[in-house]
């Protein structure tokens, strides 16, 4: 039997999926050790391995088959826009992804004016705007505090993920529109798929389960 190998974003991504997987019998003592430099995880039994990547990375190491399985928000998936089947919604890190700005900017998004748009996700921003609402925006791509856009003046509006939306309030900003809801998701590379599908399936069964009981908790 050839090793199933998943890629996981780092971080509470990792710790919550872990966790999952665990009451579904996958586990993986060797990830427990929080001092380990190693990359690679195996469980030798189940012959599973994992590997830590950061999220933008997850669905490519998928599509190339780097990877069988990805967990990785559906933020990721969208933004990356890899080959890959998008095969379940594990519930888990919830958040909204939502345009924001001063309240004022609302009226701009009323009336479809040219306006300045930053944000860390170009194609879910030119999708949302182009396709969504037929508005022309000017895109601005930013890598850090995207809050800082419209509070400086380098953007009339920001796209971005809003968890609890704190940061905004104590910037002054508001959600003025949202744009999708987003959670963790499970990709599947598309040959894997097919090479594996009674592994892969089974996985997929036992999860879906699993968090339907989790949601009825």
């Amino acid at each position: 039997m050839r090793y199933l190998t998943f890629a996981l974003g780092k971080g509470r991504l990792a710790r919550k999926t872990l966790e999952l997987f665990e009451q579904i019998g996958i586990t993986c003592e060797e990830m427990k050790d929080k001092d380990s430099r190693k990359l690679i995880f195996t469980n030798e039994e189940q012959k599973i391995r994992f590997f830590l990547a950061k999220g933008p990375d997850v669905p490519t190491y998928v599509e190339y088959g780097t990877a069988d399985i990805g967990i990785v928000g559906k933020d990721t998936i969208m933004e990356e826009n890899k080959r890959n089947y998008e095969v379940l919604d594990l519930g888990f890190g919830k958040c909204r992804m939502c345009v924001c700005g001063p309240e004022s900017a609302g009226e701009l998004l009323k009336h479809h004016e040219m306006i300045k748009v930053a944000t860390k996700y170009p194609r879910i921003t030119k999708d949302y705007f182009y396709n969504v609402k037929n508005q022309t925006v000017d895109i601005i791509k930013l890598n850090g505090s995207i809050e800082l856009a419209p509070i400086v003046g380098l953007a009339d509006v920001i796209v971005d993920i809003v968890e609890t939306g704190s940061t905004l309030k104590e910037n002054g900003l508001h959600i003025l529109e949202e744009v999708c809801p987003l959670s963790a998701r499970m990709i599947v590379n598309q040959v894997s798929m097919r090479l594996e599908y009674e592994r892969i399936n089974k996985i997929i069964k036992d999860l879906k389960e699993k968090c339907d009981e989790n949601s009825k908790a």
